[in-house]
């Protein structure tokens, strides 16, 4: 599978190029050059089949020309090697549990794949250094997939005060492999900072950077295979509708490439909170990207998402082809609030805020779509907005053993104002370099 940015100024690259160099040289995003649907005989063959068999099928479809057998099961496992249940509330809606691996939010899943996969393929060089902007659960989940690895250090850059405590302290917590860097600004500053490091050629050259958040291709790819998953394990004929919550849209835009490789998806529904830039988008055809808003929903307080350039691209700016397959939704604090509660009334379960969002979209996409059942993504457990969520459920949330340790432990982290010459003075005298 050979990779080309979403710019077009980039020769293309092998997925391992993409793979340590994050972003493309042109600033654009890394993307497949096309996408093959796997054949109807192979999806059908996957009708009932677990998590791991759905990752395989799918890895092997796009890279195992390139990469060996055994180092994609390893990736595929180490991804996928905890619990991701499909929970039935109602007749004809579904929530995909995906907090279940080591920092209790989706990102486990793409952040475990890439930390297997740059172990076993970094051969030589200077030690790696894993940058990664966070709007909440970003940051633990990359922090823990990469604790440990021989050669590597990571550096979160994370919104002072917009992500929520226990979240904070995933990733402030660790030690000296790991630098936590709060900004003062939000999420978007943080992710402008990063692609800036990586279009500065010294700090490129003296740290050997690459990127962790889902503008590096091998974060995003692993978020294919649970798409598959869920539509294996219903095991239904009906259309399928599956709700993303969205922040920087990498979620959404696997979800996508799912589709153009074959999942049977009748739609796809993006669920936003008051920052709406991409359902206005698809509503309007103009694109304004603006400062974040923000919200409960705070993992998704993102004005200028990066992956809608991924979205545009597998669609070749055809808008009317996009709205074919995806919808858009936007939904207030108190929209959020009221959803929690009633869920938790009608059906004694537990929706984190942002899970919450994508269930009142979900809802809605249904109310047109008599003859669809829908898939709802769970992207965090609710434990880490504890506060916000027995607010809204008038109830107390369980709180899962590892993430109450957390509160233990001395938190540490650098504040630097949204400046890259701060960002660089800080992470260069941290490494070293």
């Amino acid at each position: 599978m050979r990779l080309v940015s979403t710019s077009g100024h980039a020769a293309p690259v092998s997925f391992g190029e993409a793979l340590f160099r994050g972003l493309a040289p042109d600033g654009g995003l890394f993307m497949p050059e096309r996408l093959s649907p796997l054949s109807a005989g192979e999806i059908d063959g996957l009708r009932g089949a677990g998590a791991i068999r759905c990752g395989l099928a799918v890895a092997r479809h796009l890279l195992g020309d390139e990469l060996e057998d055994e180092v994609l099961e390893s990736a595929v496992r180490e991804a996928l090697g905890f619990p991701l249940p499909l929970v039935p509330l109602g007749p004809r809606m579904h929530v995909l549990e995906l907090f279940h691996g080591p920092t209790l939010a989706f990102k486990d899943v793409g952040a475990r794949f890439m930390g297997c996969l740059m172990s076993r393929l970094q051969r030589s060089g200077p030690p790696l250094t894993v940058m990664v902007a966070t709007s909440g659960d970003t940051g633990g989940a990359v922090a823990h997939a990469f604790l440990g690895l021989p050669r590597t250090r990571v550096v979160v850059l994370f919104p002072e005060g917009q992500v929520s405590e226990r979240q904070q302290r995933q990733f402030t917590t660790l030690g000296d492999q790991v630098l936590a860097v709060a900004v003062a600004g939000a999420f978007d500053d943080c992710q402008r900072l990063v692609k800036a490091m990586f279009r500065d050629p010294d700090a490129r050259k003296a740290l050997a950077l690459t990127s962790a958040n889902s503008i590096n291709i091998g974060r995003l790819l692993p978020q294919i295979f649970y798409y598959f998953h869920a539509w294996a394990r219903l095991n239904r004929h009906e259309p399928l509708v599956f709700s993303v919550p969205s922040g920087n849209f990498g979620n959404l835009a696997a979800g996508l490439m799912a589709r153009e490789l074959g999942l049977p998806a009748a739609a796809l529904v993006t669920a936003t909170n008051a920052n709406d830039v991409v359902p206005e988008y698809l509503r309007t055809g103009f694109y304004e990207p603006r400062a974040s808003v923000r919200t409960l929903s705070s993992a998704m307080d993102v004005g200028a998402p990066s992956n809608l350039a991924r979205i545009l691209a597998l669609f070749d700016g055809d808008l009317a082809r996009l709205r074919g397959c995806l919808s858009g939704s936007a939904w207030s604090d108190a929209d959020t609030k009221k959803a929690m509660r009633r869920v938790f009334d009608e059906h004694g379960y537990i929706l984190d805020p942002h899970t919450a969002v994508g269930w009142l979209a979900l809802e809605q996409a249904l109310a047109g779509r008599p003859d669809a059942h829908g898939v709802v993504l769970a992207t965090a457990h609710p434990a880490k907005f504890e506060d916000i969520v027995e607010e809204a459920i008038g109830s107390s949330v369980p709180v899962p053993e590892g993430l109450a340790a957390g509160a233990t432990k001395p938190s540490r982290f650098r504040r630097i104002p949204p400046s890259l010459g701060e960002l660089k003075h800080v992470v260069m005298g941290w490494a070293g370099a």
